[in-house]
């Protein structure tokens, strides 16, 4: 992370309503490929760090007693709470509104620990540390993701593909060449290297699973224009009075690019680490 960027509480603000929209989901094997790696039988609690509006957390309801998913955003939380009730975990899961280098926060210990593409944001040496120590012995940590490289064509498919490079040029256009993030810039990007600070904090590992996607998605253009909102780089506050000439701009883009309104796109698959603490006696 450039070391002159600061996280504040803009980041992900106005973004939460669209993330269910917007957002291309893991890939449908999750929770499976996830039950059996980890033997999970429906009971001990997860802790989601970074938990948004509960994504993964509620995909993984079923195979724990109580799920918590935290997360310092307002929005996020609220839209959790909701999907929770419609889904009908309410009773099962609870949601936190805090940053992860606030844990362990009185939250108690957890038998897995999850990060869905969050980890990059946080002060990933301290929270990893701390994780460490919320997980019962034996305990694992998942740090996933979309998997990065995958042919993702949609060659054959019905409709054209989503026009990512030009919607990228046009937030550049209405926001500036280098990247927003809240109230600042990240000029080289978020950081990688997650598994020199999982090992740092005493992590054994990893074990890598890959949960293939691949299918066929079809999107509509307020879909799309959903996605755009829900990225913290194109967060709907950094445009500001601006907001509606840019939501016009995007879609007279999607139009020229699709006129019948329909986009394809291949499903990505997801990509797991898994990372194990000591069991009992070792």
């Amino acid at each position: 992370m450039s070391a002159d960027w600061q996280w504040d509480d803009t980041l992900f603000s106005g973004t939460a309503a669209y993330y269910g929209r917007g957002r291309l989901p893991y890939a449908p094997g999750l929770a499976d490929a996830l039950t059996g790696a980890l033997d999970l039988d429906g009971r001990g609690r997860l802790l989601d760090v970074g938990c948004g509006p509960g994504t993964v957390a509620l995909r993984l309801a079923d195979a724990f007693a109580e799920v918590v998913g935290l997360d310092p955003d307002a929005g996020m939380i609220a839209e959790a709470r909701r999907e929770a009730a419609g889904q009908g975990v309410a009773e099962k899961a609870s949601w936190v509104r805090a940053r992860a280098e606030e844990l362990p926060a009185g939250l108690g210990t957890f038998t897995v620990v999850t990060f869905a593409q969050s980890f990059h944001w946080m002060d990933r040496d301290l929270v990893a540390r701390t994780v460490r120590g919320m997980l019962r012995p034996g305990g694992a940590l998942v740090h996933l993701s979309d998997l990065k490289a995958e042919d993702r064509s949609v060659a054959g498919l019905p409709h054209p593909p989503v026009p990512y490079a030009a919607m990228d040029e046009l937030v550049r256009r209405y926001l500036g060449p280098v990247r927003r993030a809240g109230r600042g810039v990240l000029p080289q990007g978020t950081p990688g290297g997650e598994a020199a600070v999982f090992a740092r904090a005493g992590f054994s590992g990893p074990e890598r699973l890959v949960v293939p996607g691949g299918q066929a998605l079809e999107r509509t253009a307020d879909d799309v224009v959903a996605g755009v909102f829900s990225m913290s780089f194109s967060a709907p506050h950094l445009f500001g009075p601006r907001r509606g000439d840019f939501a016009s701009d995007l879609r007279a883009l999607l139009r020229k690019a699709a006129p019948a309104g329909r986009f394809a796109e291949r499903q990505p698959s997801t990509e797991i680490f898994l990372w194990r603490t000591a069991p009992t006696g070792r």
